[in-house]
């Protein structure tokens, strides 16, 4: 049996999301338990030249809904990137997934060879189908969730493995 693009994308997406707001659930818990300001987590990053935890979340939201969006040959709905809180990132992940969820497997799956172009700053790149999603989107998506979970690590917050990996 081959797996379909439908099945290598929004089941992915949707655990890791899901996944995500649990995450940020326990790290705005243990910010409030150990009295640390919520935007000393928010604003952390693990080296000057990387992204902090809020813009590590955004980016991984982007992918999900970007990757969903063009695989289904759909508009990418737009989000603001203003999130300044843990409940406003919570909310993002929530307008993420519900957005993910809409898209049918009938939408999906047949896209292996669909046209894909990205612009990034002044790049442009292109792609077909399958590669986008195997060798670009989840790679990515994977890098900045696993960032994410790593910063709050770092800084004291007690996540384990399951909590990256959640229920399967």
């Amino acid at each position: 049996m081959s797996l379909s693009m439908y099945q290598a994308s929004v089941p992915v997406f949707l655990q890791m999301l899901n996944n995500l707001s649990a995450i940020l659930a326990k790290a705005e818990a243990d910010a409030r338990n150990r009295k640390i300001d919520s935007e000393v987590l928010l604003n952390y990053r693990l080296a000057p030249d990387m992204f902090p935890f809020v813009r590590q979340i955004q980016i991984a939201a982007d992918l999900a809904k970007g990757a969903a969006a063009r695989l289904a040959g759909v508009e990418v709905p737009k989000h603001d990137d203003t999130e300044k809180t843990f409940a406003e990132l919570k909310a993002r992940i929530t307008n993420t997934a519900t957005f993910v969820e809409s898209i049918q497997p009938s939408d999906i799956d047949g896209s292996e060879g669909r046209d894909i172009t990205l612009t990034l700053g002044e790049h442009t790149l292109n792609f077909k189908g399958q590669p986008y999603l195997l060798h670009f989107v989840l790679p990515n998506f994977y890098f900045h969730c696993t960032t994410a979970y790593d910063i709050l690590r770092h800084c004291g917050v007690e996540l384990g493995k399951r909590d990256f990996i959640g229920t399967i």
